[in-house]
C-alpha cells in the first residue's frame, strides 16, 4: 500500500493513460506531476478542473496529448505559456483540448464515481461550448419535457491527489478547501495519494474527507508534495514561485533549462513501508 513515489508512478501510470491530478487551491499534487515528467511518460490525456502550473510543466515536457479541463491559468498571475505554445504552435507537441464548465466537469466526475454513463445539468445554457465540444449533448427530460445538457461520465485510468496524512493501513485524510478529489478518486480505476505524513491514528478534524484504503491503490509520503500550492495546516502558498513561473514558462529556452534541471535531479521524495 505505502510505496515511494517513483515506484508508485511506475506501477500506476502508463503511456496513453487518462490521468487526473486534482486539488483545488491547495493540496495540488505537484511533485507527482514532476515524477511523471521525470519518467518521460507520453500521450497522456490530462484531466483537471483547473489546470495550473503543474499541468503547464507537464504539457511543456511533452507528456500530454490532450487536456480536458474547465479553466486554465497561473492563478493570480496570468496565462499558462507552455499550454498556449502547445495549442497555438504545437510545441513541443500538438495538444488537443476539450473544454467544459466547472459544473460540467464536476458532474462528469460525479457520474463516474456513481457508476452512471452520463450526467445531466443546466450549466451550459447560454454558452457556446455546446457548439465546440461534441461531448456535450442535449436530452429531453422524460417527466417534464425540459431540455437539459448531458455530459459523459469521467472515469480516469488514474487519479492522483495530495492529502495531509494517511494511516499505516492506507486510509487517507484531507481537510481545508476541498475540490473534487473524492469524486475523482472514486471514479478512477487506480488511485495514488501523496501525503505529508503517515500517522498511527487519523484524529478527526473539522470538515475532513476520509478515503478508505479500499479505494486507494498506493500512498506515497511526499512532504511538501503540494508546493508551491499550500497544504492546510502544514505550509502556506508560495506566491513568489507562481510569479517566477511566468517568466520561465513564457520563454522556451528558460523552460528547457528548468526541465533539464528537474529531470537530472534525484527524485526528492521519501517512502515508508508497513
Amino acid at each position: 500500500m505505502i510505496a515511494p513515489l517513483d515506484e508508485a508512478i511506475a506501477e500506476l501510470v502508463h503511456d496513453g493513460d487518462t490521468v487526473a491530478l486534482e486539488g483545488f487551491t491547495h493540496l495540488i499534487p505537484v511533485e507527482a506531476g514532476h515524477e511523471i515528467i521525470r519518467r518521460g511518460l507520453r500521450d497522456l490525456t490530462l484531466v483537471r478542473m483547473t489546470p495550473d502550473i503543474v499541468y503547464d510543466r507537464m504539457i511543456g515536457a511533452g507528456c500530454a496529448r490532450k487536456l480536458v479541463f474547465s479553466w486554465g491559468g497561473n492563478p493570480g498571475v496570468g496565462s499558462l505559456h507552455r499550454f498556449r505554445d502547445a495549442v497555438s504552435a504545437g510545441w513541443p507537441a500538438p495538444l488537443e483540448i476539450e473544454e467544459h464548465s466547472h459544473a460540467g466537469m464536476a458532474n462528469r466526475y460525479l457520474a463516474g464515481a456513481s457508476g452512471l454513463p452520463f450526467a445531466i445539468l443546466r450549466g451550459y445554457s447560454g454558452t457556446d461550448l455546446v457548439t465546440h465540444n461534441p461531448h456535450i449533448k442535449t436530452v429531453t427530460c422524460p417527466f417534464t419535457g425540459q431540455e437539459v445538457a448531458a455530459v459523459p461520465a469521467l472515469n480516469p485510468d488514474v487519479t492522483i491527489i495530495h492529502a495531509q496524512r494517511a494511516d499505516r493501513a492506507g486510509n487517507v485524510q484531507l481537510w481545508g478547501i476541498i475540490g473534487i478529489q473524492k469524486e475523482a478518486a472514486l471514479a478512477a480505476d487506480r488511485v495514488l495519494v501523496t501525503v505529508e505524513e503517515i500517522v498511527d491514528t487519523l484524529e478527526p478534524v473539522p470538515g475532513q474527507v476520509v478515503l478508505p484504503s479500499r479505494v486507494v491503490d498506493r500512498v506515497s509520503v511526499v512532504p511538501g508534495g503540494a508546493a508551491p500550492s499550500y497544504a492546510h495546516g502544514y505550509y502556506e502558498r508560495d506566491n513568489d514561485a507562481y510569479k517566477a513561473w511566468d517568466a520561465i514558462g513564457r520563454d522556451r529556452d528558460a523552460f528547457t533549462r528548468w526541465l533539464a534541471d528537474l529531470t537530472s535531479a534525484a527524485t526528492a521524495t521519501s517512502g515508508e513501508t508497513l
